[in-house]
C-alpha cells in the first residue's frame, strides 16, 4: 500500500509539473478532449444502440422501448430511465453485485443531463394520457474504463437515442398493442452535450484520463443544449472551485461542447 501511494504522488507531481508548462501527461492541450468514435446499431436486439470511445474509455448503450403505466404525478409524459454498470472486464476495481455510489451518481448526472435539456418531447410518448405511455429505457455498459465516465456515457447514450426507432402502440381491450410495421423517430428537441473538467492544483483541464482523474482535486460536469445553453451541472471531488474558475469551466463546455455535438449531428 505504501508503494502505492508513492507512486501516486510522483505520478501527481509529474502531472503537476507538465501542466505548469501547458502540457498534460498523453500530449493534449489543457483545454482538449482525447479523440471521440462513435459507432450505431451495434446491438441487434435493442431498438436503438450506440459504441462510444472516448480515448480508451470504452462504452456500450442499449436504448429498449416497450409501453408502461406512466409515473402517478406526470400521465401526461413517456417515461426515460438510465441506467449504468461498470463491468469487471472493465476495471481491476470494478465490482459485481449491486451498483455502488459511483455507478450510481454516474447513471443519474448521464440521465439529467439529457432530461434537463428536454432532449426528449415525452408529451409525445403518451399513448392515453394517465393510462398508458411509450417507456425509454437506456442502460450503459463500460466495457473499459480509462477516465471520465460521465462524458463517455453521455454520448454513447444520446447517440443510441437519436438512432432508436419507436414502435407505433394502440390501445386494445384497454391493452397497449404494438402496430406491425410503424416505427418512427423519436420526438427530438435538442441534442445534449456533457463536458467534465477536472481541476488539479490550480489548473482546469478537459475530459481527465485515468491518471488525472486520480489525483485531481475537483471535478464538473456540464452539459449544454443546441442552444449552448447550460441545462445541468454536477460538482465532485474532495475540493472546489472559485467563481472565476467555474465561469471558465463554463466557456470551455459551451465551446467544446459545440464540436461534439457536430459529431453526434452526423450519427442521427
Amino acid at each position: 500500500m505504501a508503494n502505492k501511494t508513492i507512486i501516486e504522488q510522483l505520478k501527481r507531481e509529474q502531472i503537476l509539473d507538465l501542466l505548469q508548462e501547458g502540457k498534460r501527461i498523453d500530449g493534449r492541450a489543457l483545454d482538449e478532449p482525447r479523440s471521440i468514435s462513435i459507432e450505431t446499431g451495434i446491438i441487434s436486439n435493442a431498438e436503438g444502440s450506440a459504441r462510444v470511445k472516448l480515448g480508451d474509455t470504452e462504452v456500450v448503450t442499449g436504448v429498449k422501448i416497450h409501453p408502461d403505466k406512466p409515473f402517478p404525478d406526470v400521465g401526461d409524459k413517456g417515461i426515460f430511465i438510465c441506467t449504468a454498470e461498470i463491468l469487471p472486464i472493465a476495471d481491476p476495481t470494478a465490482e459485481l453485485g449491486p451498483p455502488n455510489e459511483n455507478v450510481i451518481e454516474l447513471a443519474r448526472v448521464v440521465d439529467r443531463g439529457i432530461r434537463e435539456t428536454g432532449m426528449i418531447d415525452l408529451t409525445k410518448l403518451v399513448i392515453k394520457e394517465n393510462k398508458s405511455v411509450v417507456g425509454l429505457f437506456v442502460d450503459n455498459s463500460v466495457i473499459n474504463v480509462d477516465g471520465n465516465l460521465f462524458d463517455a456515457c453521455s454520448y454513447a447514450s444520446v447517440a443510441a437515442l437519436l438512432t432508436c426507432m419507436i414502435p407505433k402502440y394502440e390501445l386494445q381491450d384497454d391493452q397497449p398493442v404494438q402496430i406491425e410495421g410503424e416505427k418512427s423517430k423519436p420526438p427530438v428537441n435538442t441534442i445534449p452535450v456533457s463536458v467534465t473538467m477536472a481541476r488539479i492544483g490550480e489548473h482546469i483541464i478537459v475530459d481527465p484520463n485515468s491518471d488525472e482523474w486520480a489525483c485531481m482535486n475537483a471535478r464538473i460536469t456540464i452539459t449544454t443544449n443546441s442552444d449552448e445553453n447550460i441545462c445541468a451541472l454536477q460538482k465532485g471531488g474532495s475540493d472546489g472551485f472559485t467563481f472565476e474558475q467555474l465561469i471558465k469551466c463554463s466557456e470551455l463546455a459551451i465551446s467544446t461542447g459545440s464540436k461534439i455535438r457536430k459529431q453526434l449531428e452526423a450519427v442521427a
